[in-house]
């Protein structure tokens, strides 16, 4: 196994993940296996308690992990499909340290971070790293790690240990270290600045890692002056030193890896030149010119709850670039703070309130993605009323698909209490309940997590056919409300189709509307599984209806570049 580990220094933030990614996919288009391992040196256990504006979205993966974002990235960019165990944390080691200590695994010895907690982060990379996520047989040939945070950070240090005893122990043949850090450009000299990587890089060969690579981000291309001072102060060589500036989209940054040879560097460090093909990154190259000249764009109200930060929801951003993209248009998304759409925001804040409303009425589709608690239901039942009634392409994504449920039971079946047992437990109009199988009393892991199977119940509906006609979909969830089975059929003799159900015909998992442009709920989030070049199906169905992709030429297209019949 040959490993690539990628540090960062100077400022989190910088693209770490990104740059992780982008390797990978350039020695995966040197025709190597690859797989990924993303550090996050908090205590938590897993991503799943903390909030979006914490760390941005939870990504949830096949087997029900909650997990960093980064592992979004990597799952998109190399096209795998990871597991929990692909994201280590702090929690997870040092949980499983105690266990065994517990267990009297230790045979009484002090158990202490050297050399107890580092074997058990080694150990564990190299137990993972042998998993195939590429669907076939054997282990990857090369494994990419990211360590979360920056150099220096106290949190950091044990991992930086054991990646300092990894390397020794596999060999400098098998070993890569690429260290990512910031050349800032300071405002009134205009000059670009070496220090504050020189600093980074000393604190990592203090604590026995030299890297091998420099990837430097910075707003304009570096300077050959300053690559040469780089290598000079920071012991690497000038060839390789990487410039990673910024880009219209970062699907250019392999290409931009490719056009510094990279991967050549990279091969030749690790031994890999003779079991190497000629990079072929021709793929990527078309999907990033073609990004780039796309002239047109469609609008997409995005109303969510945590629109102060984008990283909330990354995925169903790129799910979104995804299916504008196979449509032939550029997305651009109108971030709406479901609060700001409330009648309470009309006496409180009402240039906010006036500026929310405008910017969904200027809309060509409206998505609602998931959340968790009350605040801005109101708004997001307002914006799902819109939608309905004014012919406005719909999507809502789990809680999406909850409040799509609560609007049509108060609007079209006069419920006017009609609500979620997450809202108001004790309403009696409970159209939303809480999962019978959850826990009241435990938050993490305790969902309805992971892959699941979704069998359609009729084969006209829309989202059959976006489906590619097919009988069942797997798709992943994250959620502990569902609607109300009780309720089901007064709903669909009201008019709404619940189209998706699970394996026990109990849970509804799709919902749409007959005679409605497109308006579709989904219980699960479609956004996880979406890929560059294979868009996800109910995105690519709102894309399609707010562009008027709907006649038999479109079609035939669609079908022919994606499998779906639309």
């Amino acid at each position: 196994m040959k490993y690539v580990s990628v540090t960062g220094g100077v400022v989190s933030g910088l693209g770490k993940g990104v740059t992780a990614s982008s390797i990978g996919v350039v020695l995966k288009a040197c025709g190597l296996r690859v797989t990924s391992i993303k550090i996050d040196p908090y205590l938590n256990t897993d991503a799943g308690t903390m909030s979006p504006f914490e760390h941005g979205e939870v990504f949830v993966l096949d087997d029900g992990g909650e997990v960093d974002l980064d592992l979004g990235n990597y799952e998109r960019f190399l096209d795998v499909t990871l597991t929990r165990d692909n994201n280590i944390t702090t929690g997870k080691i040092y949980q499983s340290v105690l266990e065994k200590e517990r267990k009297g695994d230790y045979l009484g010895k002090t158990v202490q971070v050297v050399p107890h907690i580092t074997d058990a982060i080694k150990d564990w990379i190299e137990s993972v790293s042998q998993t195939p996520v590429d669907g076939k047989e054997g282990p990857a040939d090369v494994c990419v790690i990211e360590l979360g945070g920056t150099v220096g950070d106290i949190e950091s240090m044990p991992f930086i240990e054991a990646l300092r005893q990894l390397y020794f122990s596999v060999g400098q043949d098998n070993f890569c270290l690429i260290h990512v850090s910031l050349i800032p450009v300071l405002g009134v000299v205009g000059e670009q600045k070496t220090k504050p990587t020189q600093h980074s890089v000393r604190e990592l060969r203090a604590l026995g890692l030299t890297p091998h690579f420099l990837a430097c981000r910075s707003a304009q291309p570096l300077l050959e002056n300053t690559k040469q001072k780089l290598s000079q102060f920071c012991h690497v060589p000038v060839a390789n030193i990487l410039n990673i500036h910024d880009v219209p989209n970062i699907w250019h940054i392999p290409l931009l890896l490719q056009n510094q040879n990279a991967h050549d560097a990279i091969l030749k460090q690790m031994d890999l030149v003779r079991v190497a093909k000629h990079v072929d990154l021709r793929e990527w190259t078309r999907r990033a010119e073609t990004f780039d000249n796309l002239t047109e764009s469609v609008r997409i109200a995005m109303v969510g709850k945590y629109v102060g930060l984008t990283d909330s929801y990354l995925s169903v951003v790129k799910a979104l670039l995804h299916a504008c993209i196979a449509c032939s248009f550029k997305p651009s998304i109108d971030w709406i703070a479901a609060s700001d759409l409330e009648d309470d925001s009309a006496q409180s804040t009402p240039e906010a309130y006036a500026t929310a409303w405008k910017t969904l009425r200027g809309a060509a589709c409206v998505l609602v993605p998931g959340g968790f608690g009350d605040r801005g239901v109101k708004g997001m039942i307002l914006a799902a009323k819109y939608a309905r009634e004014n012919n406005v392409p719909y999507l809502g994504i789990c809680l999406g698909m909850q409040i799509s449920v609560i609007e049509f039971a108060r609007s079209v079946l006069h419920l006017e209490k009609a609500n979620s047992e997450e809202f108001d437990p004790q309403t009696p109009g409970l159209v939303v309940i809480f999962m019978p199988e959850g826990s009241k009393t435990h938050m993490g892991s305790t969902m309805r997590l992971g892959s699941r199977r979704t069998l359609f119940q009729t084969p006209d509906c829309t989202t059959s056919k976006l489906y590619n006609n097919s009988k069942y979909v797997d798709e992943r969830h994250r959620h502990r409300y569902e609607v109300n089975p009780e309720v089901v059929g007064t709903l669909e003799e009201a008019g709404l189709r619940f189209v998706g159900r699970d394996e026990s015909g109990k849970r509804m998992e799709i919902l749409e509307l007959p005679g409605h442009p497109f308006y579709v709920g989904v219980q699960f989030h479609p956004e996880y599984k979406s890929r560059p070049g294979r868009p996800s199906a109910p995105f690519l169905g709102l894309i399609m209806a707010a562009t008027g992709h709907t006649n038999k030429s479109d079609s035939i297209l669609l079908t022919r570049k994606f499998g779906f019949v639309v």
